[in-house]
């Protein structure tokens, strides 16, 4: 698995109060979504999770299209923070 289990959500805050910013909603996704993939390592059969899995992938995938249209900058910092594959 390429995405880290050690993500710092402070670091893709633009401000101290940010919790809306399409970079750190992408950062707190990747959490949840390495959380999920541990989860569905063990309960191979929780269909219900993997569907939210799946969900949740297909934002943040939205998402990263969205940074990337507006500031390949911004979108390549987090590719590499996040350790994500594109």
């Amino acid at each position: 698995m390429s995405e880290s289990t050690n993500i710092n959500l402070a670091d893709f805050k633009i401000h101290d109060t940010d919790t809306g910013s399409a970079d750190y909603q992408v950062a707190l996704m990747t959490q949840r979504i390495v959380h999920l993939t541990a989860h569905l390592g063990l309960h191979k059969k929780d269909t219900s999770s993997r569907r939210g899995l799946l969900k949740l992938v297909a934002q943040r995938r939205k998402l990263l299209d969205y940074v990337r249209a507006n500031s390949e900058e911004r979108y390549q910092k987090l590719l590499a923070g996040l350790n994500l594959r594109k």
